[in-house]
């Protein structure tokens, strides 16, 4: 009977195995094309209107600066606060921002949290931390695509994106996920460059302004999936010990936050509305740029909409993305769209200076085809990865999001960018993607460098370059995943 079992195991065993990696790959095998549809609505789209809106921007281009102001624009929630993310880790950032949004619910703001069923499932399942939250009468935490092995074909669906959303009075949309190596400045092993923006409404007494409206419709869209499921919403936790204890420490994490940042916490409403309004900047027309919600194969509606920016431009294209993984489609895409503007540059982590290995071994492969792009890309050696999502465009649009140039960004995941009409925002976007080029290597058409001077290329272990080299092999049938 034993060797029944053995021999039955050693069938079973590799039929799961294989049903599982053909469910989670074939149906994501098939680049879809971008709709008739999708391409009016995007011709028809306006992205300037040339003249001032009520809401007004603010960059935020340090992990300390996200931290900051996350804390400050929380305070002014009386009704509700909405927060999505791909990516939340139990840690000293995410239990700041976690121990703000359980005084706001306890001060009776409702509280909505949308997490990606695949942190949802590594990083939330079995912390107490969490189900404080999710216990609380006045929290609702949704799992979008929740994982799950027996359906395979739904695990590639993610939900790329990371908003924050208060009243009608603010919302920072952007790039960082929510963690250490993104927020705040806590001692970690290691951290990422990353971007986002603030909006702020001026008059919120009008209700929400062009920006917070699309944002706030989007994630209503995406909160009313029937894939976008209840994470542990029993309020029977709370009398749990654990629970009841983690709820304590995070009541107690706020008092000693509210204590020794009182320029954060302790502003009042008239305070915070004359900080926002000397801090930020004048914006005109804003527009959200999104993928389809679903969690199958999508359109690439963010990056044709990109294109078309692109196609647009008079002068001038600044583009940064951690990463670059393109088709057939989207090389002939961006050689076209480009041809004619003047000046346009590509940014991406260089292979030693990034953190994803299977995008890094895929551009390896790829790299002289990059080059004959015809497009100058210049590769970050600066030494921390660099995250950022950002175009600015003839010095007057900038867009910032979670996009990145890659197929699982243009097909998979939903992702949003933000597109910005104001030319100081602009202007302080340039200057700080023109800092990070000073500490980049220039890819020429043959494959080789332009090396500044001052720059350092880290040293790679050679078996990490055969790595690369083997993984970028064997990924070529599925980079479409990368």
């Amino acid at each position: 009977m034993k060797k029944r079992l053995r021999r039955l195991a050693l069938i079973l065993i590799p039929l799961f195995l294989i049903y599982l990696i053909a469910g989670a790959v074939i149906p994501f095998s098939r680049y879809l094309p971008v709709t008739e549809e999708t391409q009016r609505r995007i011709a028809e789209t306006a992205f300037y209107q040339n003249s001032p809106g009520k809401e007004r921007v603010m960059l935020l281009e340090t992990n300390q600066s996200a931290w900051d102001e996350r804390m400050r624009m929380m305070q002014l929630a009386e009704r509700e606060i909405i927060f999505s993310t791909f990516d939340i880790r139990d840690g000293e950032s995410a239990r700041d921002v976690m121990a703000v949004l359980l005084k706001k619910a306890d001060e009776g703001v409702k509280v909505k949290m949308l997490v990606d069923g695949f942190s949802g499932l590594i990083r939330m399942e079995g912390r107490k931390v969490f189900y404080a939250l999710s216990s609380h009468p006045n929290i609702e935490i949704r799992i979008y695509n929740p994982m799950n092995l027996l359906t395979p074909w739904k695990t590639q669906g993610r939900m790329h994106d990371k908003y924050l959303i208060v009243d009608d009075d603010a919302f920072i949309l952007g790039g960082r996920n929510t963690f250490d190596y993104f927020i705040g400045s806590y001692p970690t092993d290691d951290r990422s460059y990353d971007r986002e923006v603030l909006v702020y409404n001026t008059d919120p007494a009008s209700g929400p302004g062009q920006g917070l409206s699309q944002v706030r419709g989007y994630f209503e869209s995406v909160w009313e999936l029937p894939v976008c499921r209840p994470f542990h919403d029993s309020e029977q936790l709370a009398d749990r010990k654990s629970v009841q204890e983690e709820r304590a420490a995070l009541t107690a994490r706020y008092e000693k936050l509210a204590a020794e940042y009182p320029e954060l916490f302790l502003q009042s409403e008239e305070e915070s509305r004359r900080y926002y309004n000397e801090n930020t900047m004048e914006a005109g027309k804003i527009t959200l740029i999104s993928n389809p919600t679903g969690i199958y194969a999508k359109e690439p509606a963010v990056f044709a909409a990109i294109a078309e920016l692109i196609r647009r431009a008079d002068s001038s294209v600044i583009l940064h993305t951690p990463y670059i993984v393109l088709n057939s489609y989207m090389y002939q895409t961006l050689q076209e769209v480009s041809a004619d503007v003047p000046d346009i540059r590509i940014m991406i982590n260089s292979v030693e200076n990034g953190d994803n290995f299977f995008a890094s071994s895929d551009y390896i492969r790829h790299k002289r085809e990059m080059a004959s792009l015809g497009i100058p890309i210049y590769e970050y050696d600066g030494g921390m990865s660099y995250h950022g999502k950002s175009l600015v465009i003839d010095g007057r649009l900038s867009l910032i999001g979670s996009y990145n140039l890659d197929l699982r960004s243009t097909y998979i995941d939903t992702e949003l960018m933000l597109a910005i009409e104001s030319p100081q925002l602009a202007a302080e976007l340039t200057e700080y993607m023109e800092g990070f080029h000073r500490d980049c290597r220039l890819l020429l058409e043959d494959g080789s460098y332009q090396i500044p001077d001052h720059l350092t290329i880290a040293s790679v272990p050679a078996w990490k370059r055969a790595a690369w080299a083997i993984v970028g092999f064997l990924m070529q049938p599925f980079r479409f995943l990368i």
